[in-house]
């Protein structure tokens, strides 16, 4: 059997260096754990736009298209701004989602211990937490039409269009239930359903498919204002959070933020299974492409390291060693190596970019 496939997809700003990172990892685990991936790379947003007038060629969209996991660093940059909006560097990551069905988007919101004082948070609030937040990514309002700046009489109005369908409610439900099964076995759905009739009708579906198909899931339902309150009160009361695309990208930025650093935060963005069974996905950091410290050796490489975990676990099920490559980057935080932003009042031993990198690959090693 072939190799499971991998396109690599850095971009710019700081996405080559961590990147970078991720690629020894996966040298490592072919090397030292017989675990081998078909590696590909390609370009996608501001560099992709310079060497092809386009933030996405059709021949890259067509790799993603057929390989087993996309992995990707980070888009855009200052130097983009003043592009037409078509071809801005973002384009390319919204195309890449919208293309692939890429409906559920994973984010996790966990505290390492070596880093709870890094919360804006009290420690014992944020100390230990690990949820999970299933975004719907392809639909909803970001995507509805109409949409536009109109002219009526004699002023501009701009419009967009919040809309779901129960199938597109339904599907994202179904993958924060089995998530679930795994975790905790509580979903909490949130949405707006005081005020907004498409939040009327997510509650109705999610609650039909817990009804139908996911009794043994603990259900509970809340209005997404209330939701960012509890998040800051007590988010340890939360498993795994289902919720719209707007919604879900307002409330996992906060969820991000509990943790202390967007360097540390990983996702993935997860469609229909092939015919080989894997999904399709797209793994990513949270944070963006830091044009300020690109280049500089600065970068936490640790939200990509992170995010090829999720690979690891949710299109490859190699669970063991995705629960690998995570401990040993608590124990390299543990140990007290930190990047800039990481840096604090508790100190600890700064590193670059590639030192971080290389850190964790001997707590790999150790591991054996």
């Amino acid at each position: 059997m072939a190799n499971p496939s991998i396109l690599i997809l850095a971009g710019d700003g700081i996405g080559p260096e961590v990147m970078g990172e991720v690629k020894k990892i996966i040298a490592w685990y072919g090397d030292k754990r017989g675990l081998a991936f078909d590696v590909s790379e390609d370009l996608v947003g501001g560099c992709a736009y310079d060497a092809h007038g386009t933030p996405l060629t059709d021949a890259t969209m067509e790799k993603a298209q057929e390989v087993d996991a996309v992995l990707l660093g980070a888009v855009g940059g200052p130097q983009y701004d003043s592009l037409p909006f078509a071809v801005k560097p973002e384009r390319g990551l919204l195309r890449l989602r919208k293309e692939m069905d890429l409906y559920a988007n994973l984010r996790p919101a966990q505290c390492f211990d070596a880093l709870a004082d890094f919360s804006s948070l009290k420690k014992d609030v944020v100390a230990g937490l690990d949820i999970m937040i299933v975004r719907e990514l392809t639909s909803g309002v970001y995507f509805g039409e109409p949409r536009g700046v109109f002219t009526e009489g004699n002023e501009r109005v701009g419009i967009n269009t919040q809309r779901y369908t129960e199938s597109e409610i339904a599907r994202v439900a179904r993958s924060a239930f089995e998530l679930a099964r795994k975790r905790g076995n509580k979903v909490c759905s949130m949405e707006k359903a005081n005020v907004m009739e498409s939040g009327v009708l997510w509650r109705e579906v999610v609650q039909e498919i817990h009804d139908k198909e996911y009794p043994d899931v603990a259900l509970s339902h809340m209005y997404a204002d209330a939701g960012a309150m509890q998040l800051t009160r007590w988010p340890k009361q939360f498993d795994v959070i289902v919720t719209d695309n707007l919604f879900g990208d307002l409330l996992s930025d906060l969820a991000a933020m509990l943790t202390g650093s967007l360097g540390m935060l990983p996702s993935a963005s997860l469609g229909a299974p092939m015919a080989n069974g894997r999904p399709k996905a797209l793994y990513e950091p949270v944070h963006g492409s830091a044009p300020d410290i690109a280049g500089q050796g600065k970068a936490n490489p640790i939200a990509c390291i992170l995010s090829f975990a999720m690979a690891l676990r949710y299109s490859f099920n190699e669970l063991t060693e995705a629960d690998r490559l995570e401990k040993a980057v608590e124990k390299v935080l543990a140990d007290g190596l930190r990047t800039g932003d990481l840096m604090g009042p508790e100190g600890g031993t700064p590193v670059s970019t590639a030192a971080m990198g290389d850190a964790i690959i001997a707590a790999l090693d150790a591991s054996l």
